[in-house]
């Protein structure tokens, strides 16, 4: 199996939160969780200031755009590529290019993107759903986006002991 990549998706202006809904309904329903792993708009918090009263607010990073993580192979070109509101790919011609990691760090979007990455985070409680820990029960002590693990503490033998899981054998309670 390939290896997962972040692609830029490009949209019309304004469209982008449909576009991601559509994007996800479209993985549901085709149930291509495994190849689309995420669709992420991309937003920053601002000081904006109306009628002299200053808001934090939430804007846009990259208006027209689309972060999509996905490994690319025919189906999830096809998905994304002919979703309503979405124009095309960034990338010369119709071959869309992964952003490499210098580009997403000189973006700036290095923590947004390993944030967006998971949607675990420290002290959430967890059930693992498969292999030799299933249906245990835990707060997850750390997260490793980059590898796509938690750790949680099991109790074996009367001890606290870490044990490290894939995303893919846990889900939240």
């Amino acid at each position: 199996m390939s290896e997962a990549n972040w692609y830029v998706a490009h949209t019309y202006s304004g469209y982008e939160n449909k576009v991601k809904a559509n994007i996800e309904k479209t993985i549901e329903n085709r149930h291509l969780q495994d190849q689309i792993l995420e669709v992420l708009v991309p937003m920053e918090d601002v000081q904006e200031v109306k009628n002299g009263v200053t808001k934090q607010v939430q804007r846009k990073m990259f208006p027209g755009y689309v972060l999509v993580n996905m490994i690319m192979n025919d189906d999830t070109w096809y998905v994304v590529r002919n979703t309503r509101g979405v124009t095309g790919f960034v990338g010369p011609g119709s071959k869309p290019v992964p952003l490499s990691e210098s580009e997403i760090k000189a973006l700036g979007m290095g923590d947004v993107i390993l944030a967006a990455d998971s949607e675990y985070k420290v002290g959430d409680s967890i059930i693992v759903t498969s292999g030799v820990w299933d249906k245990t029960v835990g707060m997850i002590k750390s997260v490793n986006a980059s590898k796509r693990s938690v750790t949680i503490n099991v109790d074996m033998f009367g001890r606290e002991t870490p044990v490290e899981l894939s995303f893919t054998e846990i889900k939240k309670m």
